[in-house]
């Protein structure tokens, strides 16, 4: 398959996975713990929730220049940025050019929420008895997440094959 529509179609698909749930749980879901679905007795469990700040809504109570600014400007810039780079950078092994794109398909996608809703659309909640709990998120923080371990152990993975290798 070409480089370049792999990177598309795997930005896409990151894309609409988060898209496509979230319109589900809009369109299914109680907003606030009132409606929470309890996947997994209460480990896993599907609270709606809308977020105007950042990840765990960090920035939500900044003001709303600074708010346009930190959350909507300056991650289109970076999102831009890192898609021109994995683009250009013909180098890059199989497992970073997979992370990428999960991390600017996860970044797009609630950059889109930010632009059409004013804010975005969380849902997942974990909670492993207090041993393990999350915040509230969405496909796309688990896209952005799962690109930036997979870059971590690309990164750890590459490092050790160059050292044997010399």
């Amino acid at each position: 398959m070409n480089r370049n529509l792999f990177i598309t179609l795997l930005i896409i698909f990151n894309i609409a996975i988060d898209q496509v749930s979230k319109v589900i749980v809009r369109t299914t879901m109680i907003k606030g713990g009132k409606g929470q679905i309890n996947v997994i007795k209460d480990y896993f469990q599907l609270i709606w929730v809308e977020n105007k700040g950042a990840f765990l809504g960090m920035g939500s109570d900044m003001n709303p220049t600074l708010r346009l600014v930190f959350l909507l400007v300056l991650p289109t810039l970076v999102l831009g940025y890192v898609i021109y780079y994995i683009l250009k950078t013909k180098e890059l092994d199989r497992m970073s050019l997979i992370a990428f794109c999960c991390i600017v398909g996860g970044g797009i996608a609630n950059v889109f929420d930010r632009i059409v809703f004013g804010e975005v659309t969380d849902f997942f909640y974990i909670d492993l008895g207090g041993v393990f709990r999350t915040g509230i998120f969405n496909v796309a923080d688990l896209s952005v997440t799962t690109g930036m371990i997979i870059l971590l152990f690309s990164g750890i993975f590459n490092n050790k094959k160059k050292r044997k290798d010399c």
